[in-house]
C-alpha cells in the first residue's frame, strides 16, 4: 500500500525536481563506489607483496624490455609526426585534430548493464565531456555518455546503442559499425553495414575493423574488433559482417578518455 502511494507520488512530482532527486542520489553513491575501488587496489598491492624476490626481479626485467620496445615506438612516432606536419606544411592542408588521453579507473560495473556501461573514476572536474571517446590499449572503449562532478558514465562498444564511422585496415571507404547485445556467457559483438561488395575475407585471416576520423569522435585507426565472414545486403550493393570484439573488453579496469587539443594547445 505504502509502496504504492510512495510511486504514484514519485510521478506526480516535476520532471525537473525528480532530475535533480536522481542526480543527488548519484553523486552520493559514487564516493562509495571509488572508494571500493581504492581498497581493491589496497588488496591488490598486498597480494604483490607476497611475490618473491627473484620474481619481482624477473617481473622488472620484463618491464625494462617493454620500456625499451616503447621507447622506439615513441621515437618511431615522433618522426612520423614531423613527415605529416612537413607533408601539411607543403599542401597547405588543415591539421589533424589532436588529442589527449586522460588515463581514469573503471569503479563501478553492473552485472544487468556488463555489456552496455561502465562508470569511470573521472568527471567534469578533469575535463571530461559527454561524447568523447574511450579507448584502452586494445582498441575502443565506448563512448561518454553522461558525466557528473568526478564521474562518468561510459556507454560500452558492445552496446545496441553504440555507433561508430569506421573502415576496414588497409580500404578507406567508410563503413559503420554498430553494437550488439551479447547473450549471457557469450563474448560481446558487433556488426558492421555497408561494407563494400568487393571486399572479400578469409575465416583464417580476419579482417580488422578500424575507427575512421569521419565519425569525430576517435582518430584513424584504432581498433574496433575483427570480421571473419559477411553476407550480402538484402539490395545487393553492399555487405555486412559480424564483428568480434576484444574478449579483453569484459575485464577491462583501466581506460583513457580521448579529449580534443584545440589548435596550439600544448
Amino acid at each position: 500500500m505504502y509502496a504504492a502511494l510512495v510511486v504514484a507520488a514519485w510521478w506526480i512530482v516535476p520532471a525537473a525536481l525528480r532530475g535533480m532527486v536522481r542526480v543527488s542520489f548519484y553523486e552520493c553513491q559514487a564516493p562509495a563506489w571509488t572508494m571500493l575501488e581504492k581498497l581493491a587496489d589496497l588488496q591488490s598491492l598486498w597480494t604483490d607483496r607476497t611475490h618473491s624476490r627473484s620474481e619481482l626481479t624477473e617481473a622488472g626485467r620484463d618491464l625494462a624490455r617493454l620500456n625499451a620496445a616503447y621507447m622506439l615506438r615513441l621515437q618511431q612516432a615522433d618522426a612520423i609526426d614531423a613527415e605529416v606536419r612537413r607533408l601539411q606544411t607543403l599542401t597547405g592542408m588543415p591539421p589533424l585534430q589532436g588529442w589527449r588521453y586522460l588515463v581514469a579507473r573503471v569503479v563501478r560495473r553492473d552485472l544487468d548493464t556488463w555489456w552496455q556501461r561502465i562508470v569511470i573514476e573521472r568527471g567534469v572536474s578533469d575535463g571530461v565531456r559527454k561524447g568523447q571517446g574511450v579507448v584502452c590499449r586494445d582498441g575502443v572503449v565506448g563512448r561518454v555518455v553522461e558525466v557528473h562532478a568526478k564521474t562518468s558514465v561510459v556507454e560500452l562498444v558492445s552496446s545496441s546503442a553504440f555507433r561508430v564511422a569506421a573502415h576496414i585496415e588497409g580500404d578507406e571507404r567508410p563503413v559503420t559499425f554498430l553494437g550488439v547485445p551479447a547473450p549471457v556467457f557469450k563474448d560481446p559483438g558487433g556488426l558492421a553495414t555497408n561494407i563494400p561488395a568487393d571486399i572479400s575475407v578469409n575465416p583464417s585471416k580476419p579482417l580488422r575493423l578500424v575507427t575512421s576520423r569521419l565519425g569525430g569522435d576517435f582518430p584513424d585507426g584504432l581498433t574496433i574488433g575483427f570480421i571473419r565472414a559477411m553476407e550480402r545486403d538484402s539490395d545487393g550493393l553492399f555487405q555486412r559482417g559480424d564483428v568480434l570484439l576484444n574478449p579483453s573488453l569484459v575485464s577491462v579496469q583501466e581506460v583513457a578518455v580521448m579529449i580534443p587539443v584545440e589548435t596550439g594547445e600544448k
